[in-house]
C-alpha cells in the first residue's frame, strides 16, 4: 500500500484497472445507466477540487471489498452469537474489524456494527441509557431484563429512560446534529442543552461549559465536532463530566485519522478519556462509509446489544471493509499521511489569511477551515454554488451566531483529507485558497424577483469559472485520482 490511497502501486495498477472494467461490464449488462453514472462519479472527482472535510478516497482495496457476497449475508447478533447460522466467515471479517479498531486506538473494546455515524452515536446513546438507567432499576427489582418486570415498572423505566440529560456542542459552534440539536433524534431522545464557543475568539470555553455542566447535570456530557477548527482538550472535558457525575462521549468521526496517525495524542487524544467514542470509517480515516463505537470495559456488554437495541443486520460486506481500511490505518504511512492532513489544512489557512479572508477562531489546528464569507458580501449558499460552478468542492456551514441560520450560513467549511490522499502539499494548498478568494472576489450577491436582496441567487463575473477550473487542472493533473484505472 502506498501511503496515498487514490495511487495504487505500479504492480497493481493494471489488475486494478482490469476489474473495475469487468464490474462495469457486468453491471451494465443489466443497467447500462448506473454503469454510466459511476463512470461519470470517477470522471467528475477526477476534475474537482475535493474540499469537503467529511470526504476523502478510499484505496482500491476497500472499494473493492465492499463488492462481494458478504452483502448477501444476514448476521444479526454478535461474534459467536448470532441469530443466523452460517456466519462463521463474518464472524472473521467483524472480530478482524474489532481487533484492528482495538490496536489502532488503543481501545478496550471495538464495536463495528454500525451503519454510519448516526448509528454510533445511537447505539453508544444507548448503551449509556442501558448501563446507567436500565441496569441500577432492573438491578433494584431483581430483574434480569425488562420482560422479568411489571408493566406498571416497566413504564416508569420507559419515563426514566426518556427524561434523561444531555449536554452537547452546539450546531453553530461547530457541533453536530446529533449532538442535541431538535430536529435530529438526539434532541428529541434527551432532554438537552448546548454549549457554544467564546463569542470573541470562537474557542472552547473550559470554564464555561463547566459552569452549564454544574447547572444542568447531564447525564451525558457530548464532546468532538464536525465544524470547529481547533483540537480539544479531552482531559478537561473528562474532568467536567466527572464533577457533575455525568457519562462523556466523543464523537471523532471527523478527526478519527488524526488520533490513528498520532498527531492527536497525550490530552488531545480522546479514547483513554471518554467512557465511549465513536466514529465514522470514511472521512479523515479514509474507509468505508461507516461507524464504529469504541468502549471502556464498564460499557462494553451494553455496546456489545447494539443488535437488536438499535441497530438491524450488519453490513458484513462494510465490515470487511472496515477490517481492511483498519489494516491500512496501521502501517506507517498512514502516520505519515496523517501529518500532512493537518500540515496542509495550516498552508490553506495561512492562504486564506494573507489574502485577508477571515477565518472562524483566525486560523486551525487540525484538518478544517471555516471560511467567514459574509467580507465577500455572499451567504454560504451563494459561495458553495459558485465555488461548485468553478470546479470547487466545499459545503457551506454555519459559523457561530449565524445570521443567515442553518440553511443559507454564513461560512463554507473546507478540509484537506482527500486533496492530502491524492498527494497536494503547502505549494498547492496555498495556490487553491488562492483560487477560492478569485472566486468569491468575482461574485456578487442577487436579488429576488421583487428586487430585494437574495441569500441563494448570485452572479460571476465572466470568464472566472472557467479560469478557475482550468488552472484547477494543472494541479490536478500533477496528482492523478487512481492513476492507471481506465473504464472504457
Amino acid at each position: 500500500m502506498s501511503d496515498n490511497a487514490a495511487v495504487p502501486p505500479a504492480d497493481s495498477a493494471a489488475l486494478v484497472s482490469s476489474a473495475y472494467q469487468q464490474a462495469l461490464e457486468v453491471i451494465a449488462a443489466v443497467e447500462p445507466r448506473v454503469a454510466d453514472a459511476t463512470r461519470q462519479e470517477l470522471a467528475d472527482q477526477r476534475a474537482s477540487l475535493k474540499l469537503i472535510a467529511s470526504e476523502n478516497y478510499a484505496s482500491p482495496a476497500v472499494l473493492l471489498t465492499m463488492g462481494t457476497w458478504f452483502s448477501d449475508k444476514y448476521a444479526e447478533g454478535t461474534v459467536g452469537h448470532r441469530f443466523y447460522a452460517g456466519c462463521q466467515n463474518v464472524d472473521t471479517v467483524e472480530a478482524l474489524a474489532a481487533e484492528h479498531a482495538r490496536e489502532l486506538f488503543g481501545a478496550p473494546y471495538a464495536y463495528a456494527q454500525p451503519h454510519s455515524g448516526i448509528d454510533a452515536n445511537l447505539v453508544a446513546f444507548w448503551s449509556i441509557l442501558a448501563h446507567r438507567v436500565e441496569g441500577p432499576w432492573l438491578e433494584k427489582y431483581g430483574a434480569k431484563n425488562v420482560n422479568d418486570l411489571s408493566e406498571a415498572d416497566w413504564e416508569a423505566l420507559r419515563h426514566e429512560l426518556g427524561n434523561q440529560r444531555l449536554l452537547g456542542m452546539s450546531l453553530d459552534a461547530g457541533g453536530h446534529l446529533t449532538h442535541g440539536f431538535r430536529p435530529n433524534i438526539s434532541g428529541k431522545m434527551f432532554h438537552q442543552q448546548q454549549y457554544g464557543t467564546d463569542p470573541e475568539t470562537g474557542l472552547l470555553d473550559y470554564d464555561a461549559v463547566r459552569a452549564k455542566a454544574k447547572e444542568f447535570k447531564p447525564l451525558v456530557l457530548v464532546a468532538g465536532y464536525s465544524a470547529y477548527p481547533r483540537r480539544v482538550n479531552f482531559a478537561k472535558m473528562r474532568e467536567i463530566a466527572d464533577e457533575v457525575g455525568a457519562t462523556l462521549m466523543v464523537d471523532m468521526a471527523h478527526f478519527a485519522g488524526l488520533v490513528a496517525g498520532k498527531v492527536f495524542t497525550g490530552e488531545e487524544n480522546p479514547v483513554p478519556y471518554a467512557h465511549i467514542t465513536t466514529t465514522t470509517t470514511h472521512k479523515s480515516l479514509r474507509g468505508p462509509r461507516g461507524g464504529l463505537v469504541l468502549a471502556q470495559e464498564e460499557y462494553a456488554s451494553s455496546v456489545d446489544r447494539g443488535c437488536p437495541m438499535v441497530l438491524g443486520g450488519p453490513l458484513s460486506h462494510v465490515m470487511a471493509a472496515k477490517a481492511v481500511a483498519l489494516a491500512e490505518a496501521r502501517q506507517p504511512a498512514f502516520a505519515d499521511y496523517a501529518q500532512r492532513v493537518a500540515d496542509n489544512a495550516q498552508s490553506l489557512a495561512d492562504g486564506f489569511l494573507k489574502r485577508g479572508a477571515r477565518l472562524v477562531t483566525g486560523g486551525t489546528d487540525n484538518h478544517l477551515v471555516l471560511l467567514d464569507v459574509s467580507g465577500f458580501g455572499l451567504t454560504g449558499r451563494q459561495a458553495e454554488s459558485a465555488l461548485l460552478d468553478a470546479g470547487v468542492v466545499t459545503n457551506r456551514n454555519s459559523i457561530p451566531s449565524d445570521p443567515n441560520g442553518a440553511w443559507y450560513t454564513s461560512g463554507i467549511r473546507l478540509g484537506t483529507p482527500a486533496l492530502t490522499t491524492r498527494g497536494f502539499g503547502h505549494d498547492e494548498f496555498d495556490r487553491v485558497a488562492e483560487l477560492i478568494v478569485e472566486v468569491l472576489n468575482g461574485t456578487e450577491a442577487g436579488t429576488t424577483k421583487a428586487g430585494t436582496p437574495s441569500k441563494a441567487s448570485y452572479a460571476m463575473a465572466d470568464g472566472i469559472a472557467d479560469r478557475t477550473r482550468a488552472a484547477s487542472a494543472e494541479l490536478l493533473d500533477k496528482h492523478p485520482l487512481y492513476p492507471g484505472l481506465e473504464l472504457v
